[in-house]
């Protein structure tokens, strides 16, 4: 593998205070919202959202990797039906009533109406080894490197004015058939996009101070 000079530009560290602190304030106004505006986005702006998260690091720059973006409302319907599939068993049976005490001061259940509702869904799959030609090539810290591409995702969707949810209906294997993914990836994470409704609501959460999280040492 060939090198070259890494472009690197050189800032001030006033200037690198105030971009940091600006970037907090950036990120604390992400939010995650279940209530979505049928409002389209133009699917050139997905398009860059993904390909931002694609630029993230991997492990061996494996890229382990794939996301399918799903506007068609019948397979939209179809992601639906099979997430509130499993999401009703995880509700009436899998969960702890421990589990089911934490989630109740968020209002959820198993309706997923944002399923539809969102113009785009982002099903992100993890390739848990490289397939090429029949061939079985390893992947190396695969969670790890998905987990830091979807980090991207998540600023590169609020970065583009829109807004998203973490949706994780287990198991996601019903993801890997309705989207027609080879043997070798598993769904990872399934995220609506869009515009927030126009009543859409939060929770009002406080967030960790930084000695409670964090420590210098």
């Amino acid at each position: 593998m060939s090198f070259k000079k890494l472009l690197f530009k050189d800032i001030s560290e006033k200037d690198m205070a105030r971009a940091s602190s600006d970037f907090i304030s950036f990120l604390r106004s992400r939010r995650s919202v279940r209530e979505f505006s049928e409002r389209d986005i133009p699917v050139e702006v997905i398009k860059n959202i993904v390909s931002a998260a694609s630029l993230a690091p991997s492990g061996a720059n494996k890229e382990p990797w794939y996301f399918t973006i799903v506007k068609d409302p019948a397979v939209k319907h179809e992601i639906r039906v099979g997430a509130e599939n499993e999401e009703k068993a995880f509700y009436t049976q899998k969960a702890t009533a421990r589990w089911l005490k934490d989630l109740n001061k968020f209002g959820t259940d198993w309706h997923k109406e944002f399923l539809e509702v969102a113009p785009y869904l982002i099903v992100v799959f993890k390739q848990i080894y490289d397939l090429k030609d029949g061939i079985k090539y390893n992947n190396y810290y695969v969670n790890e490197s998905v987990g830091i591409a979807c980090g991207i995702l998540l600023t590169a969707i609020h970065r583009a004015g829109l807004v998203a949810l973490t949706h994780t209906p287990s198991p996601m294997g019903f993801l890997e058939k309705i989207c027609k993914r080879p043997d070798n990836e598993r769904a990872y994470l399934l995220i609506p996009v869009g515009y927030p409704a126009d009543d859409a609501e939060v929770p009002d959460l406080k967030k960790k101070e930084f000695n409670e999280f964090a420590d210098i040492i």
